[in-house]
């Protein structure tokens, strides 16, 4: 749902030496590590382009098991394709609805996959791995490196916070809300949300025309109001409230078994909420297929959005982002 791990990461590299010395391996130690890219086919996986130098892309996957939906097994409810480019100097977060109809590689046991689907659907059927291979054969893009994000502990993330700052664009309704009767009222204007009044906004969907594509941009302003609090509010000046912070991401958190948390750290050190560039994937809006409704691609604004990514081409995802 939000890139937790880059506000954690970002804080360990902005914090100094004495921070990234304290903590880095520490919480490294402490954040489980997954097998995303063991049965992930090579010969099936995109070549980085040579224009793209030591550019870096992360695939981050969060999981709501309080989504209603979520009956048929485990399911990626949030994909972000995050860009860092090889001069460090911000990062771009493409997120991807979880309803684009793809197409999905067969699952390492044969058993499933082969076949058009929801993206979030490789995920029930194979893990990180065919979720990594789908995204990979759906956007080009070799993926470097995998995060997982648990629902479930995103509440004490911004808990140790002390809230963060949002401003609601329209008054609604959550009706899946964490509350005794799972109703929320959000009102319009800029507020302090706890963790489950940000987890609310976050995740609502059926309160808006639009579903998924609301819950996106809700997530985005999320991201940044975590990396502006963190960077801003005493955290970093604070032992007691950088150790809460690091330590309720850590349990909320799963990472590629390649993953150095002390090299990104210091990668991400530079970065804050304004050199984030935040964008969806490239769509024609939605229809169905079957009884299901989807989100379909725009192959060829997909194409040439992610031709960019994949040559680290930031001033173009720029332009095509931005031309949407």
């Amino acid at each position: 749902m939000v890139l937790i791990v880059l506000a954690t990461l970002t804080l360990l590299g902005g914090g100094g030496a004495l921070a990234v010395t304290l903590y880095a391996r520490d919480i490294d130690n402490d954040i489980p590590r997954i097998e995303a890219f063991a049965e992930v086919p090579q010969e099936a996986r995109p070549a980085k382009d040579t224009a793209a130098g030591d550019a870096m892309n992360f695939l981050i996957l969060g999981s709501d098991t309080r989504d209603p939906e979520s009956t048929g097994g485990s399911r990626a409810d949030t994909i972000i394709l995050m860009h860092l480019p090889a001069d460090r100097s911000g990062a771009q977060l493409v997120s991807i609805p979880r309803d684009t109809w793809v197409q999905v590689p067969r699952s390492a046991d044969g058993q499933r996959g082969g076949t058009e689907a929801k993206i979030n659907a490789a995920y029930a059927w194979g893990g990180t791995p065919l979720m990594v291979q789908t995204v990979e054969s759906y956007t080009g893009v070799r993926i470097d490196h995998v995060v997982m994000v648990d629902f479930a502990g995103f509440k004490e993330i911004v808990d140790a916070l002390d809230g963060v700052e949002i401003d609601v664009e329209k008054a609604f309704t959550s009706t899946h809300s964490l509350n005794p009767d799972s109703i929320r009222e959000f009102i319009a204007g800029p507020q302090t949300m706890d963790g489950a009044a940000a987890l609310d906004y976050a995740r609502e969907r059926y309160a808006f025309e639009d579903g998924d594509f609301a819950r996106i941009r809700h997530q985005q302003q999320v991201i940044k109001a975590i990396i502006n609090k963190a960077a801003s509010g005493g955290v970093l000046t604070s032992p007691r409230k950088l150790n809460s912070f690091l330590r309720a991401t850590a349990d909320a958190v799963a990472i590629d078994e390649t993953l150095n948390i002390l090299t990104t750290a210091r990668d991400l050190r530079h970065l804050r909420s304004d050199s984030l560039g935040f964008y969806t994937s490239p769509t024609s809006g939605t229809g169905t297929r079957g009884n299901q409704s989807v989100v379909l691609p725009d192959p060829a604004k997909a194409e040439a959005f992610y031709n960019a990514v994949r040559r680290d081409d930031t001033a173009q995802i720029a332009a095509i982002g931005a031309a949407r």
